[in-house]
């Protein structure tokens, strides 16, 4: 299992998106979708899927948070793993195109032969690039943080933090910006890429004035094994009491996070309707999430 899983809040379009994503990139399906009931936003879709092996989870729950820019994903086209990766690319960037918006257009740049960073009809935002075959592999899709406003300049120390958090962690790329780039830029994180989990991660300092910041519509689940790992991660991470609810959190960055069981995932894809209810009420009174109440509501014996 992925250790941690990106997720996203749509209004009503998650089944949607899912639909749309799994139809556009390589090896890609709807894992899982049910409704839980009676959540403060009403009835709520959940949905999991896998876009070429990557593992999404997605929500429709009202709208209470808008996607933008500020996590957007890195999708790697490698010409080492197939002859057909530009073309790949432009068949990808068309349809994410098809009702969203070029954030920067589809290019040669310094770094790429091929470039395009593009803002979905759903508010997600993607980095379709052609990998320098000769560079170090990297899986086809990564989260990409963009520190702006009051985390500018929190790129390198974030990705140092979150290395200390997890097994199988480790810094990877670093560039900076150049001298010459401007009072606020020079010597940031121009980019970086960094493993937690096994798992890639890229991050940037967003020089320049920026319109967005973090926010809970794009969150990132960490599927933990038992309560001393819940109770860990949630002592370290927890930033904002205010934002505590659900098995959310926000850190001191400003990224939110969900906290929960890997046998969550269990009790939401095969639980009866009435599992389900009991289930999600008892996560619905929770902060921290605690796995003992919810077997025990799932089992029917709280």
């Amino acid at each position: 299992m992925q250790k941690i899983i990106p997720h996203l809040w749509f209004d009503k379009e998650a089944k949607e998106a899912a639909d749309f994503y799994t139809s556009i990139f390589p090896e890609s399906r709807i894992t899982h979708h049910s409704v839980i009931r009676d959540t403060p936003s009403g009835d709520c879709d959940i949905l999991a899927f896998d876009l070429w092996g990557y593992s999404f989870k997605a929500i429709s729950a009202g709208p209470i948070f808008k996607l933008n820019p500020s996590i957007s994903f890195m999708v790697n086209f490698d010409p080492s793993r197939d002859p057909n990766a530009r073309v790949l690319l432009d068949e990808i960037w068309s349809k994410l195109m098809d009702g969203g918006t070029a954030l920067m257009p589809l290019d040669a740049y310094p770094f790429s032969k091929r470039y395009g960073w593009v803002q979905d009809k759903f508010g997600v935002s993607w980095q379709l690039i052609l990998t320098n075959p000769e560079g170090e592999p990297r899986p086809s899709i990564i989260p990409s943080l963009m520190f702006t406003k009051d985390s500018f300049g929190k790129a390198e120390e974030t990705a140092d933090f979150y290395i200390s958090l997890f097994d199988n962690s480790k810094r990877g790329t670093l560039a900076r910006y150049p001298v010459g780039s401007g009072p606020e830029a020079e010597g940031k994180v121009m980019f970086s890429d960094f493993m937690l989990a096994h798992q890639w991660f890229t991050a940037m300092d967003g020089a320049g004035p920026h319109n967005f910041a973090f926010n809970e519509a794009l969150s990132l689940v960490v599927n933990c094994e038992n309560q001393e790992e819940i109770d860990h991660l949630w002592e370290k991470l927890s930033a904002e009491p205010a934002s505590e609810q659900c098995g959310w959190l926000k850190d001191k960055y400003g990224v939110s996070w969900q906290i929960v069981p890997s046998a969550m995932d269990e009790m939401m894809s095969s639980g009866t309707p009435e599992q389900l209810m009991r289930v999600t009420k008892a996560f619905l009174a929770m902060k921290k999430f605690d796995i003992a109440a919810l077997q025990q509501a799932f089992e029917g014996t709280a």
